[in-house]
């Protein structure tokens, strides 16, 4: 039996490379699909794409976020102007301030500027690429980690969801069992109907019309039999293990739509207050089901 997985789960890890400390925070949440978002420090943008395509390996669905902490020894780093960007975007303010179109900007609204301030310990591209290599490593240790709390949400799940398949099954049972859905009991009360149409002296066509319509309403077989292949799809959806949210999903309407049509054709109240509990258990199905990937 493989493994259901859940959408939900948190996982860190930390590690370093030469005077870089780094620590990844990665979490997920339900989603219909996957989405993901990133934050990491000024430079390291180009993650980005990365990330995505590692979470893709990973996962099918959830709303994931990884963030990514970055620090660099102290003693190995100082702040360095970059003069030649400075330069650059004064020039270009400075008909603006002079006209009092803007206000003359704060050295520390300056240095916020991406690109403004740099430190000496910018590593060449080789050791940049070595970094990045350490990074992305880390990454996929903490999407790892998810990965295993996720599967630890899902093997939670997997008896919940079992139980309420079970449930589905025994009422489905008590539904076939009931008196009302007896061959014999149908044909009684159909007679009985009949004899009620033929006294009101309606005409053939419309006497013919009315019979048929009673039939279809009175048999609920149809509806248990699907009822129970239902039961059968949902229990070898759950042995093939994620991804198989969406396709749960898509059942757990199908169960309803025949409870529904259960209770629609009921003419009995013990057969009615089954559909009601079938519908009450489906839709409990239904809310656990979206926790799964």
């Amino acid at each position: 039996m493989s493994q259901l997985s859940g959408m939900t789960g948190f996982a860190r890890a930390e590690g370093q490379h030469e005077n870089v400390r780094w620590v990844w925070e990665v979490r997920s949440v339900n989603g219909k699909g996957l989405e993901m978002r990133s934050r990491v420090p000024s430079g390291h943008d180009g993650l980005d794409l990365k990330i995505r395509e590692q979470a893709r390996k990973r996962f099918t669905r959830g709303n994931l976020q990884a963030s990514l902490n970055i620090k660099r020894d102290a003693s190995q780093t100082a702040p360095l102007i970059n003069r030649a960007a400075l330069d650059a975007l004064l020039e270009q303010a400075e008909d603006l301030i002079l006209s009092n179109k803007v206000e003359r900007p704060r050295l520390d609204g300056l240095l916020a500027i991406d690109g403004i301030l740099e430190t000496s310990a910018d590593p060449d591209p080789e050791a940049r690429a070595a970094l990045e290599k350490a990074l992305l490593a880390g990454l996929g240790e903490a999407l790892d980690g998810l990965k295993s709390a996720r599967e630890e949400e899902g093997a939670a799940l997997t008896p919940v969801l079992s139980g309420h398949i079970d449930k589905v099954e025994s009422l489905t049972d008590a539904a076939e069992a009931n008196a009302a859905t007896r061959i014999d009991a149908i044909r009684d009360r159909l007679s009985a109907k009949i004899a009620e149409l033929v006294d009101a002296e309606l005409e053939e066509n419309r006497l013919a019309a009315e019979i048929a319509m009673l039939t279809v309403k009175m048999d609920v077989r149809e509806e248990l039999d699907r009822l129970r292949a239902h039961v059968a799809s949902a229990r070898e959806l759950l042995k093939q293990g994620s991804p198989v949210g969406r396709k749960l999903d898509f059942l757990s309407q199908e169960f309803n739509r025949e409870a529904n049509t259960l209770c629609s054709k009921s003419s009995d109240s013990s057969l009615t207050q089954i559909g009601l509990d079938l519908k009450n258990v489906i839709d409990q199905f239904r809310e656990q089901i979206q926790n799964v990937e």
